[in-house]
């Protein structure tokens, strides 16, 4: 298998061949709940480093780190490779980041270890995935006691890309103040540079960059220094790792991510090169989707209404005057092979208070009630998928309307 970057331009047909998956009749179009996984990682076979495997750990080095034996310093490098690895893919330090199980988690635990003086104002926008605000509206939002802000890189439901950089900006504009973000919806579908964004927090998780799953959070060097730690008293260091990491991340699952990284390109500007080519195959993509729904009456389409690629990535959210999310769903499934979803995909707010949908969505995501009142019918794409897959589904959505 050759890497992704080693084309000199995007070929749909070749990158499908990476993901063992796409073999199948099955058509993902739930992308956004997570991506299918890129064959160096689950196959042994066709690694392009054997020793960065997660068979090869599981079967040659599944020991406790950090031991002088040899098996436990080739573990141990193992799993540093990946931790290397994850670094660079987002243009920071080894030292600025921690591996856990999810984004959620390290969130949470990022937030055990903030404190902040009394009468601390903490921003967090009811807006996608609880966060979504621009420049301009957190301006007035702003005083001397603003401490936090959290946002979204990308809307996991509108697809809207927002301008970290002005972002950061602005919220640094306080002394104090601190920037997280939410890079989830964002990081499958473009180059991630920590140090340009200016942020002080990101994160986003592998499972929906082509990986294993498993996420990464980052801290900016400065204010590692303002986070507590929830490691052992006798642990000591100033590193996210240290301070977050509670040996949570399955290490072999880390040792994977230097195949995904390979994959895309190893240094920042290669990598940034494949994500400009995969975006604008994106952008023809939900082009040919927003097509037809914009010329339907019937439907409302959230988000931007543009294909744009410097606007949105392919997350498109709809629903349909008169029709239930699900019903609309549940009928493309029993006549295709189409996997899209509907609910509120864990951005409850944004639907409920912001959109005025009924977002209803039970355990597990398992979707509940019938009617109106069940949130969108989110298709969310990847550069996996092809134009004829997406007018595929345009067909069977016209006949499911039709009816």
């Amino acid at each position: 298998m050759a890497a992704i970057n080693s084309h000199p331009e995007f070929s749909v047909p070749d990158a499908r061949k990476d993901f063992p998956a796409l073999s199948s009749t099955q058509v993902y179009f739930d992308n956004a709940g997570g991506s299918q996984v890129l064959k160096p990682v689950i196959d042994s076979s066709v690694c392009l480093l054997p020793l960065s495997r997660i068979s090869t750990y599981l079967s040659q080095s599944n020991v406790q780190l950090g031991a002088s034996y040899k098996v436990a310093q080739a573990s141990t490098g193992r799993y540093e490779e990946g931790y290397e690895a994850a670094a660079r893919f987002i243009n920071a330090e080894k030292e600025e980041i921690v591996i856990g199980p999810s984004t959620t988690l390290l969130f949470a635990n990022l937030a055990q270890t903030l404190h902040f003086p009394p009468h601390s104002e903490i921003i967090i926008s009811q807006l996608d995935h609880e966060a979504n605000i621009s420049s301009w509206n957190l301006r007035p939002l702003l005083s001397p006691k603003t401490r936090f802000v959290s946002c979204t890189h990308a809307s996991n439901i509108l697809g809207t890309i927002h301008d970290i950089r002005a972002l950061a900006d602005e919220v640094h504009s306080i002394p104090d103040a601190l920037l997280c973000v939410d890079g989830v919806a964002l990081a499958p579908h473009r180059a991630v540079d920590v140090r340009a964004l200016g942020v002080d927090f990101y994160a986003f998780s592998w499972y929906k960059v082509y990986g294993p799953h498993i996420a990464t959070l980052y801290a900016a060097s400065r204010v590692l220094p303002r986070l507590t730690s929830l490691g052992h008293y006798f642990h000591h260091g100033e590193d996210l790792r240290t301070k977050l990491g509670l040996a949570a991340a399955s290490y072999e699952l880390v040792a994977g991510i230097p195949d995904v990284v390979r994959y895309f390109g190893g240094e920042k500007e290669v990598r940034e090169a494949t994500f400009g080519r995969i975006s604008e195959h994106e952008e023809g993509l939900q082009g040919c989707l927003l097509e037809y729904l914009n010329g339907r009456e019937d439907v409302t389409v959230y988000g931007e209404t543009k294909a744009d690629r410097a606007l949105r990535v392919p997350v498109v959210s709809f629903s349909v005057r008169g029709r239930g999310s699900r019903g609309i769903v549940e009928k493309i499934e029993e006549r295709s092979h189409y996997a899209c979803r509907w609910g509120h995909f864990y951005s409850k707010r944004l639907v409920d208070d912001v959109l005025k949908i009924d977002g209803k969505q039970g355990e597990e995501g398992e979707g509940v009630g019938k009617g109106e009142g069940e949130g969108v019918v989110r298709v969310s794409m990847v550069f996996y998928n092809t134009k004829d897959e997406i007018q595929g589904y345009v067909k069977v959505l016209d006949e499911v309307l039709s009816e």
